[in-house]
């Protein structure tokens, strides 16, 4: 009995508490959402069973948990605290992003920076909700659409909500297919979804491998704070368009990726342990990275539409809705609700121009708060 009495207090069963049932619940969320509804499985699916691994409690001194230094998920763990993990995605989104489409027309970059409108009315609501400048800076960012730049800002400016801000900023990029299009719809006439625009014109190679360098130095020279994010993002671009390290490239935007992918999901997902995770300012970190994606999804529209009273060439006010840097699958919902209306209608490649302006947007915004907001 004795022996039955100490399996009893340090399993699960003897540590189980509703807090620790409705995170696994989440987790199982996250896994049909991902698993039957094919959100975002790639990140899901980590992060859904990293919430479920999290959550199992046990007794305190088994070196099990994420925050016990020397254990297992403890060490893995240290590349989200530390920030190692978000420059490596940015390596390897890199390293499969084509700019051709935002070299072949410019213009379209002001959508990417308009979208970054949600992160700073988020950062200014987040104060007026009593969070300090550090922590409304790390929540602001989940406008971005972009999950590796808000887990690299928040562990540097507020690692106490870096769980919360981290699930919010993923959970959202993954329900793009279902915040977007009403947005869309609603700010925009069946006219202007019908808009065509004109086709891209090429960009020749030299263009392509110039653009990662002059790139790096105009916008580390803008937002220093970044610069680990934008050297990884531009070194991987530059591997995959200067044809001579095809190898590095191939690795970098396959196994190299997939690889921290993993770890950087499971990681976040353990990180949400029902006692740290579930408090009110969680839910307030939820509130407003919802209201920040619509925001920075309406001000991408609303940017596209503003254009058009003054440019020739009109452009299709769905495509500002890629602004926000969920790369492609912001441009994948352009694309398909322009195809409702006319689907001999192709937005995805002038959609893809906004979407991975919004990606460098989003890093300089981090680096801009990292560079100037201090402790």
């Amino acid at each position: 009995m004795e022996i039955l009495s100490r399996f009893f207090d340090a399993g699960a069963l003897g540590h189980m508490t509703w807090g620790n049932v409705v995170m696994i619940l989440v987790g199982l969320v996250f896994l049909w959402l991902a698993i039957t509804k094919d959100y975002e499985p790639l990140l899901l699916v980590p992060i859904g069973f990293g919430i479920l691994v999290g959550n199992i409690p046990f007794a305190d001194g088994m070196k099990l948990r994420f925050d016990e230094e020397g254990s297992v998920l403890w060490h893995l763990y240290q590349g989200v605290s530390q920030g190692y993990y978000p420059p490596l995605i940015f390596l390897g989104i890199g390293a499969m992003t084509d700019f051709s489409a935002m070299l072949s027309a410019p213009k379209l970059i002001l959508l990417g920076a308009a979208a970054q409108a949600g992160i700073f009315l988020t950062f200014l609501g987040a104060i007026a909700m009593g969070f300090n400048f550090n922590e409304a800076a790390a929540i602001g960012i989940i406008g971005g659409a972009d999950g590796p730049t808000a887990i690299f800002l928040s562990s540097k400016l507020a690692p106490q909500y870096l769980g919360a801000i981290a699930v919010a900023a993923y959970s959202y990029m993954a329900l793009v297919p279902v915040i977007q299009p009403p947005i869309i719809k609603l700010l925009t006439t069946r006219q202007e979804r019908l808009i065509r625009m004109k086709p891209s014109r090429p960009v020749s190679k030299r263009t392509r491998i110039i653009f990662p360098i002059i790139a790096f130095l105009i916008t580390a020279l803008i937002a220093p704070g970044a610069i680990s994010l934008l050297g990884m993002l531009f070194f991987g671009n530059l591997l995959k368009e200067s044809g001579v390290t095809e190898r590095l490239a191939n690795t970098a935007r396959n196994a190299f990726i997939d690889i921290v992918t993993i770890l950087l999901g499971l990681t976040v997902g353990v990180s949400t342990y029902a006692n740290e995770f579930l408090k009110p300012q969680s839910l307030m970190i939820f509130g407003l990275g919802a209201a920040s994606f619509c925001v920075a999804t309406a001000a991408g529209v609303l940017f596209a539409k503003a254009m058009n009273l003054i440019t020739k060439d009109k452009i299709n006010p769905i495509i500002g809705a890629a602004g926000v840097s969920a790369v492609p699958d912001s441009a994948r919902v352009c694309q398909m609700v322009g195809a409702q209306e006319d689907p001999t209608n192709f937005l995805i490649m002038h959609a893809m121009a906004p979407n991975v302006a919004g990606v460098i947007g989003s890093a300089v915004a981090a680096g801009i708060f990292l560079a100037t907001i201090t402790n």
